[in-house]
């Protein structure tokens, strides 16, 4: 059976597919025939090239050392179907996740764990081929997760939306259980972050979204309450959420305007993740930050050991309870222009055509 991908070979124009001889792995390569892929936000920008860093300027994903052709698609699950004589532990028919936040796996960043924060990254689908294909070559068995009895299209989304949310999460774990956190963006990741922030042991959850749809979807998924991201007073509504101001706030969307909602809303000493890349910039005032004793910090996705208890976690307590829709893999351009114009509510899985 030949394979066949989905490729960008143009920045913004549709994916293209193509068709050539499926890989067989070498050394330690592990192929995988492609269950479900998740079709994320992320991917939106590796289509178009850039992301947009404020005042008219662009970060070329070319200068990052993204080739094309390309194909996108990082949260996969497959079934490994042949690997190469150095991989150990893996066997035929084995069902497994693909870790796509990849590493060298030797330099100080990956020895401390920390492959996800790579300084020569290998991430799946974004520097190389993911899974919006029929099949996919994982370059060793470590990247590779039991999803116990979770469905391929219920466990992709953890690759991504599910870790991502799952380690900003862990970065507020200190105030969690006996403070409100407060959810902006209520898309895949911000869904999945309302979810997994109660089996975190999250006692009050509020989300910021200006879709009310959203916000009716992120009330479903276990969120208290609800407030309009665009209100002319949506400070005030969030600092009065959470008697005086919130202690975390995890912006999802990472918008100059989500931003700058977040640092206002925190009360002194509060803390702000920012793990969306939506774009744009935002000025904070240098005193700010010693006077409020604020933490304003990053997230990007997560750890090897991220992921590992992540699906610990699922496996205890059950999967997320986020919209999931599965669609098939030639559908991929339809998919990827109705999450650019806010169609989507949770995920949507692809799956390869029978």
């Amino acid at each position: 059976m030949r394979m066949r991908s989905f490729q960008v070979c143009e920045c913004g124009a549709p994916l293209q597919m193509r068709e050539r001889e499926t890989p067989k792995p070498e050394g330690t390569q592990v192929l995988l025939r492609m269950l479900a892929a998740g079709v994320c936000h992320s991917d939106l920008h590796i289509w178009d090239g850039y992301y947009e860093i404020g005042g008219g300027k662009r970060l070329m994903l070319a200068d990052r050392g993204i080739k094309l052709p390309l194909t996108m698609g990082h949260e996969n699950v497959g079934e490994v179907v042949a690997f190469g004589p150095e991989a150990k532990g893996v066997k035929v028919g084995e069902v497994r996740l693909v870790n796509p936040w990849m590493g060298c796996g030797q330099c100080k960043v990956c020895q401390r764990g920390d492959e996800n924060l790579c300084l020569k990254p290998q991430n799946v689908g974004v520097f190389s081929q993911g899974g919006y294909a029929t099949h996919l070559l994982a370059p060793h068995p470590r990247h590779l997760f039991d999803i116990g009895n979770l469905k391929p299209e219920q466990a992709a989304p953890l690759a991504c939306s599910g870790v991502t949310a799952f380690s900003a999460l862990k970065k507020v774990s200190a105030t969690l259980k006996d403070e409100a956190v407060v959810i902006i963006g209520a898309g895949g990741v911000g869904l999945m972050g309302v979810t997994l922030a109660r089996k975190m042991g999250a006692n009050d959850v509020i989300i910021v979204d200006i879709d009310a749809g959203k916000r009716e979807a992120a009330i479903k998924a276990g969120a208290n309450k609800a407030i309009d991201g665009s209100a002319a007073d949506a400070v005030q509504q969030i600092q009065a959420a959470t008697d005086g101001g919130a202690w975390a706030v995890i912006d999802f969307v990472g918008a100059g305007s989500t931003v700058g909602l977040a640092v206002n809303s925190i009360i002194k000493g509060g803390t702000v993740v920012v793990v969306g890349l939506y774009g744009g910039d935002v000025t904070v005032p240098t005193p700010y930050l010693p006077l409020r004793a604020m933490t304003l910090r990053g997230s990007y996705v997560g750890s090897q050991t991220d992921m590992a208890e992540l699906l610990d976690l699922v496996k205890r307590t059950g999967m997320p309870p986020v919209p999931i829709r599965t669609r098939p893999l030639e559908e991929v351009n339809v998919t990827l222009n109705d999450l650019r114009a806010g169609k989507i509510v949770g995920r949507v899985v692809l799956t390869p055509a029978a």
